[in-house]
């Protein structure tokens, strides 16, 4: 590919630093800047992004801290061979795009629901039905933050169920991420309501040792709360 023929779009939100690392990087995660491929030089950057020098800079730097990028004194900027990502997880996860999230936060929770439902316990199911109730009580009171708070650690609760460390550290880690997401969804009496109705539903099954059910519901939940996600961003 010619480096030339490299399109990016100019930035306008507030963030500039992060914009700039989230579309380098994703032009180098889908492969369109490859392995060994030198970037555009910090001019034609500066042009096509419609920022200053130090701005550039400054996502050069993150992105050759994060391994992506190497840096060749009197040569350019080269991508650097594919090898795991020295940037934190979270860090990665506040540049992804918000629907990219949810597409592996659904595999994540589909399968977190099937393995509760298998494995939970009394004392997942006491905490989970606390949360439940903590988070309607915030629904009637109008309470956006311990909505939030109770709403994301019922999700957890649900991945500690399934007395798998990991899968449960990986979802405290996209929690804040979904945080974000949610913040922009429940204004919405109706959005509430509905997937107030889908966490019983996904905690029945689970209680139940219902696998098919927790699968089931936990897809439809995820579903519609993206399809919830698009329109939002559309608007």
């Amino acid at each position: 590919m010619n480096k030339g023929s490299l399109n990016f779009q100019t930035v306008k939100r507030k963030q500039i630093v992060d914009d700039v690392v989230e579309q380098l990087q994703r032009k180098i995660s889908l492969g369109e800047l490859s392995a060994g491929m030198q970037i555009p030089t910090e001019p034609e950057l500066m042009e096509q992004f419609g920022v200053g020098r130090s701005t550039i800079r400054e996502a050069v730097r993150v992105l050759v801290s994060a391994g992506l990028l190497d840096k060749r004194q009197g040569h350019g900027t080269f991508v650097c061979n594919q090898k795991p990502i020295q940037e934190p997880l979270d860090y990665r996860l506040r540049r992804a795009e918000i629907l990219e999230v949810y597409e592996v936060r659904r595999m994540m929770e589909l399968e977190a629901a099937r393995l509760a439902a298998l494995r939970r316990d009394e004392d997942d199911l006491r905490l989970m039905r606390e949360l439940l109730d903590r988070r309607q009580a915030a629904i009637e009171s109008g309470n956006q933050k311990d909505y939030l708070d109770a709403d994301i650690a019922y999700h957890i609760a649900v991945a500690a169920a399934t007395k798998n460390a990991v899968l449960a550290d990986l979802y405290r880690t996209f929690s804040e991420v979904i945080r974000y997401s949610l913040e922009n969804l429940i204004a919405h009496p109706e959005y509430n309501q509905y997937f107030t109705e889908q966490h019983e539903k996904i905690y029945e099954a689970i209680r139940d040792k219902d696998v098919q059910a927790a699968e089931l519901y936990s897809m439809q939940h995820l579903d519609g709360t993206k399809i919830e996600l698009q329109e939002h961003i559309k608007s």
